[in-house]
């Protein structure tokens, strides 16, 4: 998902790739500077190694980004397989596409954020998102029924996270990775609650756009406000009770009750 142009033409914005699985919803996002195979390969690589179990089908779109040889081998590498939507049907995706929509533009929003920080929207995501999302955050999950016309119903009754549907399924320890147990995935998701969780991803948000800020404008100038003072005293009234106020050198008082000493009779 591309995250803008740059303002009046210019350099393409960074790059979201957001891989949704289709069972338990476990989601695992990255970002890049480019979609390029030499770029992709490294990041898809470590993408998979976020998900806890075993990845059987790598189902994308069409784009030449996924369809190439450098992803088919790595695929290959791995035994998964690949399979891709049709041209022009957004719905054959359509998990991924509302998780694009509800997390990635929710969170990073439509505006253009230069190529260069996709290294910590990355880590961003590593870190804080995607643990977050996977441990903390419940989803809506489909429950399909079928009537007595053979029409599938789809009702979405339960909201739990991605581990706790994990967790539920038949047996789920014969699809973790080597080296993996639910309990030691629970272990994870108990270290913090749900709350301070989401807190923690928000403020890390927060101070990634504010890294992102201070590139693109630099720090701020040393302030030049101070409180001012009244030239006359005759007559002066204070009011302490009041927030001073607080103007440029040289400007007039903002005509407000304010702690600074006015002459009595005019503001």
């Amino acid at each position: 998902m591309h995250q803008g142009d740059q303002p009046e033409g210019g350099e393409k914005g960074v790059y979201h790739i957001n891989a949704v699985d289709e069972v338990t919803q476990w989601e695992v996002a990255g970002a890049t500077p480019r979609i390029s195979e030499a770029y992709l390969e490294p990041l898809l690589e470590q993408m998979m190694r976020q998900f806890p179990f075993r990845i059987l089908g790598f189902y994308t779109d069409n784009g030449s980004e996924f369809i190439n040889r450098v992803v088919a081998q790595l695929l290959e590498k791995l035994r998964i397989e690949q399979t891709k939507s049709r041209p022009r049907q957004s719905g054959d995706n359509g998990l991924v596409e509302t998780k694009n929509g509800a997390i990635i533009r929710k969170h990073i929003g439509y505006g253009y954020i230069d190529a260069k920080h996709a290294d910590q929207i990355n880590s961003f995501y590593q870190e804080h998102m995607n643990p977050y999302l996977n441990y903390h955050r419940p989803c809506a999950q489909a429950d399909v029924k079928i009537d007595d016309k053979g029409r599938k119903r789809v009702s979405y009754t339960r909201y739990q996270t991605p581990l706790e549907t994990l967790s539920l399924l038949d047996k789920p320890a014969q699809y973790l990775r080597d080296g993996l147990s639910i309990n030691a995935l629970k272990r994870v998701a108990a270290a913090i609650n749900d709350t301070d969780a989401a807190r923690r991803m928000q403020q890390a948000k927060a101070k990634l756009f504010e890294r992102m800020r201070l590139d693109r404008i630099g720090p701020r100038e040393p302030s030049k406000w101070r409180f001012m003072e009244s030239p006359e005293n005759d007559g002066a009234v204070f009011r302490p009770s009041h927030k001073p106020c607080i103007l440029p050198f040289g400007s007039r008082c903002c005509g407000q009750a304010c702690s600074v000493a006015h002459p009595a009779g005019r503001r």
